[in-house]
């Protein structure tokens, strides 16, 4: 597991009130084992948008995960409208759960707008779930 996280680890950059991202971590050492995609898209799977309790990932708020093969984790997502209260805060929790994992170095989570959000890209699953 990852060492604990402090602080200072964490480099958030705000260049305006739609830009945000967050970078945190430290690179693998050569030869350690990487995280699968899998776990990766697992330890994501586990944030919830605190509005209607249900996770990031089946809500289609990540549009790319991309894993490199030093362990390096790049992530890319929306939140549901860019006037969201916490839109500073959801870059960090989501780079704070994948770090938690085994075989990841630096994480790189970016809040994008691009394409905009909308409920077709809610997961087959959670539509199914939620009547929609």
């Amino acid at each position: 597991m990852n060492e604990e996280i402090n602080a200072q680890d964490i480099r958030l950059s705000e260049t305006d009130l739609t830009d945000f991202h967050v970078e945190m971590g430290k690179p693998l050492p050569d030869g350690a084992a990487v995280a699968s995609r899998d776990s990766v898209i697992a330890a994501v799977k586990e944030v919830q948008d605190p509005e209607l309790m249900l996770s990031i990932y089946d809500l289609g708020l990540v549009y790319r995960i991309d894993i490199s093969e030093k362990g390096d984790v790049c992530v890319d997502m929306t939140l549901t409208s860019p006037t969201c209260p916490i839109a500073g805060e959801m870059p960090g929790m989501v780079a704070a759960s994948v770090a938690k994992l085994e075989g990841v170095g630096r994480i790189k989570v970016q809040l994008v707008w691009d394409p905009p959000w909308t409920l077709d890209k809610v997961s087959e699953d959670l539509k199914i779930a939620l009547g929609i």
